[in-house]
């Protein structure tokens, strides 16, 4: 049964209008399109140009939804992050089922996934441009403050039970992790055509989580 609030809630939710989902869809293209583009030439390589033909569209009019290619590639990087949150829900449910370690390895096989697949974003590490577009965007810096908070906990918790070295640094390890998600180790065993997906993602996840040394 609805509830009277619940009723009350669908009748204030304005619907949108025609124009109005016109331009959400547009938008959508538009981060997707720089997502592929980002992923396959980087954020130096890329150009507006590119964007906009991908698209289908005139460059003045993807200037009236992202005003820069900084905003462009800062859109990308907002989906990316809302992804990586709606990934770490899951390991989170039900709470407490997962161990720590496993979320961990959960995470670093997804984002190695997602960049296997041609939809990670390939950014430079040092652009003052592109760097301050990042750090004023809202949605970005919560999202990523939120992950941080996140996998910072798996990882104090996995130290504490024994199943990751506690004499890392916390951070360390957080940083470890998040540079699987730009580890060309992966583009340089998919190009060599000996290995499937499945295969290169547990040698890298083998490298990452127990090292180089025989056991």
């Amino acid at each position: 049964m609805v509830s009277v609030a619940t009723k009350s809630a669908q009748q204030v939710t304005p619907k949108r209008s025609f124009r109005e989902q016109m331009h959400i869809a547009r938008e959508d293209a538009i981060v997707s399109a720089v997502n592929r583009l980002l992923a396959e030439k980087g954020f130096d390589a890329m150009t507006v140009d590119e964007v906009a033909a991908e698209v289908g569209i005139a460059k003045a009019s993807l200037y009236k939804h992202f005003p820069s290619k900084e905003d462009l590639a800062a859109a990308a990087m907002v989906r990316v992050m809302e992804r990586a949150r709606a990934f770490l829900d899951s390991l989170e449910r039900p709470a407490g089922e997962v161990p720590p370690m496993a979320q961990l390895r959960a995470v670093a096989r997804w984002t190695m996934e997602v960049q296997l697949a041609g939809e990670m974003p390939s950014l430079p590490s040092e652009n003052s441009s592109l760097r301050a577009a990042l750090t004023t965007n809202k949605a970005y810096v919560d999202g990523l403050m939120d992950v941080s908070d996140r996998m910072g906990a798996w990882i104090t918790a996995a130290q504490a039970d024994g199943s990751l070295n506690p004499s890392l640094p916390p951070i360390a390890v957080l940083y470890t992790l998040y540079a699987r998600a730009c580890d060309p180790v992966l583009g340089f065993l998919k190009s060599t055509g000996l290995y499937n997906t499945e295969q290169i993602i547990d040698m890298v996840l083998s490298t990452c989580f127990d090292g180089l040394r025989a056991r």
